[in-house]
């Protein structure tokens, strides 16, 4: 079997679905015994460390909604994620629900950005914007 490069993995990570991805990760985990989400909490905290970040962050046009919390009301959140990533079926959305901080929404706009946070956060979950 061939070596596929960074760039060779990141194009095909680009062909896929996000519950194509999802089910990759878990995959992944599973193989190696690892967790992804220690990494993006880690990764999602470092910007707000520095202070060269603020002067970056008010050009950003695309932004990653992260459910950091399902909160006390688990079925209204996982009902707001399914109608947030369509094509997510309810076993999905509850395996990402539960899986939290897990990133909802990737690279969308800053209004769209808004507009599921406070969904989110009206359902009662605990939401991030990276």
């Amino acid at each position: 079997m061939a070596k596929l490069s960074s760039d060779e993995l990141l194009d095909a990570f680009k062909e896929l679905t996000l519950i194509e991805l999802a089910e990759f990760v878990k995959k992944f985990e599973e193989t190696f015994e690892v967790t992804a989400a220690a990494p993006v909490a880690v990764a999602a905290a470092a910007p707000a460390a520095g202070g060269e970040a603020a002067p970056a962050e008010a050009e950003k046009d695309e932004f990653n909604v992260v459910l950091e919390a399902a909160g006390d009301k688990k079925i209204q959140v996982i009902k707001v994620v399914r109608e947030l990533v369509s094509g997510l079926g309810l076993k999905e959305a509850k395996d990402l629900v539960e899986s939290a901080p897990k990133p909802i929404l990737e690279a969308v706009a800053k209004d769209a950005a808004d507009a599921a946070k406070a969904k989110l956060e009206e359902a009662g979950a605990k939401v991030s914007l990276a």
